[in-house]
């Protein structure tokens, strides 16, 4: 755990049911909310981020989603993979793969005083989790079950109880909850 320097917080949206995408990593069932209502949420909780952390699944969705676009400019970004892959030039963005605390650590180092995102996918934050390395969970309940895709959290045992800190109810009917693992 950080303690005086920022934190290390998974932010993710999620279905009622615990998906955060469908099997074939499709997000148009999220994408379908529009962000006019989290627009603001956001751009707050991006003004505390100092770096970020994703898997290559969710790199690349950016990438072929988003392309000529990289909505998270100079940031530091590790993304998680063996494969090799192109970093969009005139960004922060580099590949790691190996043990998730040494990865851990070089985002914080890169973070500064800031706050760490791991932005996805539930994969990468169940490694994170299971290593004791998540300070805060911030999930944006989408009012949508799909019955079946990618885990929000698929650690590999039970977790500590976690500590509910915050709530944010959005027009339309979503809800963050905040939740500290510490």
């Amino acid at each position: 755990m950080l303690g005086i320097m920022g934190k290390v917080i998974y932010y993710v949206a999620s279905s009622m049911d615990g998906y955060i995408a469908t099997e074939d990593d499709n997000l148009d069932w999220l994408l379908s909310f529009g962000f006019e209502a989290f627009q603001a949420h956001y751009d707050q909780f991006m003004a505390s981020v100092g770096s970020l952390v994703m898997g290559s699944a969710t790199y690349e969705w950016v990438r072929v989603n988003e392309p000529g676009a990289w909505a998270y400019g100079t940031l530091p970004c590790q993304v998680l993979t063996s494969r090799s892959l192109q970093a969009p030039e005139g960004t922060g963005v580099r590949f790691s793969s190996g043990d998730i605390r040494s990865i851990c650590a070089a985002a914080v180092s890169d973070a500064g005083d800031a706050d760490v995102w791991v932005v996805g996918g539930g994969n990468v934050a169940a490694q994170f989790a299971d290593a004791g390395l998540l300070d805060e969970i911030r999930v944006t309940y989408m009012p949508v079950a799909l019955g079946r895709g990618r885990p929000l959290l698929p650690v590999t045992a039970p977790t500590a109880p976690m500590r509910l800190t915050g709530t944010t109810s959005f027009d339309g009917g979503a809800a963050e909850l905040r939740y500290s693992l510490e």
